[in-house]
């Protein structure tokens, strides 16, 4: 598998260069069934690192929706080191929409090889949310998160699979979105893909 450092990724990817274009397919057919939904989150760094995560877990691909800023984006660029030319993204007008498109190419996949159906697990403070680390992942799931002050939309924590959140121990009452994100997504590899998707 290709692997490329920040120095080359600022570079961007030459879209001429055919021997890139050919390894990128073959990082694309490596992708773990996990896609990331962004209910209107607003930050663009935010939006940028989480571009970031998704490639470093090899995601399927991130769902961009509502307010969500979309590439191309200077500020999205700089922050995701141009992983945004490499993680497959779509922009859709609400997480709902998102959420069903990713079910629908679930359901598409698993008549060609029995895939189960895609678990959907908001991360968000609730009164019926669950410790992270404490529910039970399983693949193909859709991790979605929300606004950096509102949280996930009520719609989508109503149809969830599952709600967890971080244990907060200090006098701050939640983490960055892109930082809880990141926790989750590598307890979902730890539990979900012992070899860590090799």
């Amino acid at each position: 598998m290709i692997k490329l450092n920040a120095a080359q990724l600022r570079k961007g990817l030459p879209t001429t260069d055919y021997r890139l274009l050919q390894k990128r397919k073959t990082v694309d057919r490596r992708r773990n069934a996990i896609y990331i939904i962004l209910d209107n989150v607003l930050d663009t760094y935010n939006i940028g690192s989480i571009f970031r995560l998704a490639d470093a877990v090899a995601a399927k691909k991130v769902y961009l929706c509502g307010g969500t800023a979309t590439p191309p984006n200077p500020r999205i660029k700089k922050a995701s080191i141009n992983t945004t030319d490499w993680v497959d993204w779509e922009y859709c007008e609400t997480a709902v929409e998102a959420i069903a498109k990713a079910t629908s190419e679930m359901e598409k996949q698993s008549h060609l090889g029995g895939v189960s159906s895609l678990q959907v697990i908001a991360i968000e403070q609730s009164d019926k949310s669950i410790q992270y680390d404490k529910f039970e992942y399983k693949l193909p799931l859709a991790l979605v998160v929300g606004h950096e002050s509102e949280g996930v939309s009520k719609e989508v924590l109503e149809m969830a699979d599952g709600i967890v959140e971080l244990p907060m121990f200090g006098v701050n009452i939640s983490l960055n979105v892109m930082v809880s994100l990141g926790i989750v997504l590598y307890k979902t590899i730890e539990k979900c893909l012992p070899d860590g998707g090799n």
